[in-house]
């Protein structure tokens, strides 16, 4: 398997996956995708779900079965080892990881938020800091991670990298638009390898910088900058493998569908679907939620793809979500303009002239809908009414982020074909919004019973990629 960018780099020369693990944008701005698409048959479907019958730790199986399609530079036996280590019960406070709740006939509710930071993103990330670990031992480097949050990537990657020899982690983050259990999750650690920075402005503000200091090649290299956002591909791959588990749990055989509802932000996760879909997995639908930030929402509803201004965007009570510009998105993209990088710089030149671009009346529009995806809007009132309901419907109690992805997939359930929403994090993270809905404290464990209280560690800064670089090259430990 080899590499290529959405905007032409690499095309002559691929790359291995060990060459983007590290990566944010490729050279020329761009994100790496495969060169193409593994494809699972029919056959190994059947035998992938066969076996999930026979093991009660299938997970790192299927992770194993998924990622190699992927990787294929590191040593079976190496790579068999990384996956195991990381889907453990110590790591992940379940065997099957990623366990499927049926709410009633043909719903159902994905848990992925049995990890340290009780959100989905430990999933990936847990792996990618082993992955990291890894390579970096092999090549004796190390490397000086960049990132941007709007919440759980955060504490996530943290948690991930913490104490990982040759890693130092830069975080960047929206000063006051975080749920305070989110921000303390990231501030109270301790550990001399992490560096949080608060950022005086919204998540897209966080993120353009990040592409900023990303795009100043030489920077980069002097200061050798990694990612672990989304837009790393190591990410998605390890994403797409709990669609395949959460497939194998509400279906009978061969053939049948399944459809998906995903809370989306910055687009990576239903992405991650997106790909699933893409090799193989029969998924009919990806029903694709947005909170009151419905950029997302109204390209899949009108083909119009208009990104907001920071002052356009709304903090809300999902605000992990709070995003103008999904970054996985050009990944779809490429895909939808059949993989033409021609095609693609065109749209988004006409983005960066415009503002915005239309693809209605173009066959790209007809490659959107063959891609299944559809999508809806959620309000605060919405995700108030859908915690309410679902607690008194099923005795569950679900984080606002994850009652997005219900209230919306909900509307656009087909009766006869299973549908699976993703949960997102524990309601622990946004006790506010579940005391406004139930009128009680959020459930959370022990080990953050006084998490609030702990003292706290960041740095605030200005949204100014100088600034940032300036930060960074005080603070780096690793050096081109």
């Amino acid at each position: 398997m080899r590499y290529i960018s959405t905007r032409g780099a690499w095309a002559d020369n691929p790359q291995p996956f060990s060459a983007i693990l590290l990566e944010g944008l490729a050279p020329d701005g761009g994100l790496a995708v495969p060169q193409k698409y593994p494809r699972f048959s029919g056959k190994e479907l059947d035998a992938l779900r066969e076996r999930s019958h026979r093991s009660h730790r299938f997970y790192p199986d299927l992770a194993f079965a998924v990622l190699s399609r992927f990787i294929s530079d590191i040593p079976t036996a190496d790579l068999k080892s990384l996956i195991d280590r990381t889907y453990t019960r110590e790591i992940f406070f379940h065997d099957a990881i990623a366990p499927v709740t049926e709410l009633e006939p043909g719903l159902h509710l994905m848990h992925l938020s049995n990890g340290p930071t009780l959100a989905f993103k430990d999933v990936a990330l847990q792996l990618l800091g082993n992955l990291f670990e890894y390579t970096l031992e092999k090549d004796r480097s190390a490397v000086n991670i960049l990132g941007a949050t709007s919440g759980d990537t955060g504490s996530a990657a943290e948690y991930a990298m913490r104490g990982k020899r040759g890693i130092n982690v830069f975080m960047l983050s929206p000063r006051g638009r975080m749920s305070p259990f989110q921000q303390a999750q990231m501030y109270s650690l301790d550990e001399p390898n992490i560096h949080n920075i608060a950022i005086e402005g919204v998540f897209d503000d966080c993120q353009d910088i990040v592409k900023a200091v990303s795009a100043d090649a030489a920077f980069k290299a002097q200061w050798k900058i990694g990612a672990v956002n989304s837009i790393n591909w190591a990410r998605i791959a390890a994403q797409v493998v709990y669609y395949f588990s959460a497939y194998f749990s509400v279906t009978k055989g061969r053939g049948d569908l399944v459809d998906f509802a995903v809370p989306s932000g910055n687009f990576g996760n239903i992405y991650a679907g997106h790909v699933a879909r893409s090799i193989g997995l029969p998924i009919r639908r990806l029903v694709l939620a947005t909170n009151e930030n419905d950029v997302l929402d109204e390209f899949f509803r009108t083909a119009r793809y208009r990104p907001r201004r920071a002052d356009e965007t709304h903090a809300t009570s999902s605000p992990s979500m709070d995003i103008s510009k999904a970054s996985n998105f050009e990944r779809y993209m490429f895909d939808v303009v059949d993989r033409s990088t021609h095609a693609l710089l065109a749209l988004w030149d006409r983005l960066e002239r415009r503002g915005d671009f239309d693809i209605a009346a173009t066959p790209h529009w007809d490659r959107v809908v063959e891609t299944g995806l559809v999508s809806g809007r959620s309000t605060h009132a919405d995700r108030i009414a859908t915690i309410r309901d679902v607690h008194a419907r099923y005795g569950i109690v679900i984080d606002p982020h994850t009652a997005d992805g219900l209230g919306v997939g909900r509307v656009h359930r087909n009766p006869s074909i299973p549908l699976v929403c993703l949960e997102t994090a524990l309601p622990a993270k946004f006790a506010e919004t579940i005391r406004e809905a139930l009128g009680r404290e959020p459930d959370r464990p022990p080990a953050f019973a006084d998490l609030e209280k702990r003292p706290q560690k960041f740095v605030a800064l200005p949204p100014d990629a100088g600034r940032v670089k300036e930060y960074i090259a005080a603070h780096a430990g690793a050096r081109g």
